[in-house]
């Protein structure tokens, strides 16, 4: 099995390649991936109630798959993607909620904590490819606050978000911080590179693990409906992506996704 050298770990590449048993992978991915696809364009759109229903198909196929389905990989690469139709089903879901509010964030993203733990003890992942990891925090607290705020200000004249907090004091700017650090950017960022990213990698080999990633990264913002955004948010997802590859470090695109949204919705719509 080729292996590529990263940071004094072997990362596998293009596994399928060398399995016989995956010889359909394309038809196993595709399948999944396009009908997520197909389901965010549908919200785009606005037609939001049958884009619920169609992922709610994509949950339901994607777990009973995993009951039939024998390869290990592919289980794993399913239990990795079964977390987007989740994710999009919970955020929807929430009657209380239908106005984006501050605390509508602690809500959905605690109820996503139970199926994330759950996909990320099964993974079989090591912690350090986890990015499980605090070496060199110093210096990236400094360089993710620089990164939110430049790619912060990119999204912001994008979709001219509104803010979530009343004013700019310590107070408030402190559980905007939290929740977008420590909810909202750590649960995506498990989903989207410690589980998402990872598998793929495993399965398809770094680049085109990153490529998907990033993609289905940005179709997760279709609610916005704008494709300006969903192209954008798919490049900040490959930059992350490649700076979670060539890092493994978990709390730095944390870091980085979560400032993004306390410059999003919290700094830029009040200065602007």
């Amino acid at each position: 099995m080729q292996t590529s050298e990263y940071q004094g770990m072997h990362v596998p590449e293009n596994r399928s390649t060398h399995n016989p048993a995956l010889k359909n992978i394309g038809l196993y991915l595709i399948i999944p991936i396009l009908a997520i696809a197909f389901a965010e364009f549908m919200i785009y759109s606005g037609r939001v109630l049958e884009a619920m229903e169609v992922h709610a198909v994509i949950l339901l196929g994607l777990s009973l798959s995993m009951l039939y389905i024998k390869n290990e990989e592919i289980q794993k690469t399913y239990q990795a993607l079964i977390l987007l139709p989740i994710l999009r089903l919970v955020n929807l879901s929430m009657p209380a909620f239908y106005e984006e509010t501050l605390y509508s964030f602690v809500f959905i993203y605690g109820l996503l904590t139970i199926p994330v733990t759950i996909a990320l003890t099964h993974q079989g992942f090591s912690r350090e490819r986890l990015g499980i990891t605090f070496k060199r925090i110093g210096f990236y607290i400094p360089l993710s606050i620089i990164m939110g705020l430049l790619l912060g200000i990119g999204e912001y004249l994008i979709i001219e978000a509104n803010y979530l907090i009343p004013d700019l004091s310590v107070s408030y700017l402190l559980i905007l911080t939290f929740i977008m650090v420590f909810l909202v950017g750590l649960i995506e960022e498990i989903i989207f590179r410690s589980i998402l990213q990872n598998r793929l990698e495993e399965f398809l080999g770094s680049r085109e693990g990153l490529i998907i990633t990033s993609v289905l990264f940005g179709l997760m913002h279709s609610g916005y409906g704008s494709m300006g955004e969903i192209f954008y948010t798919s490049f900040v997802g490959f930059i992350i992506g490649f700076m979670f590859y060539r890092t493994r470090s978990l709390p730095l695109v944390t870091m980085i996704h979560g400032f993004i949204n306390v410059f999003l919705f919290g700094v830029i719509p009040h200065l602007l």
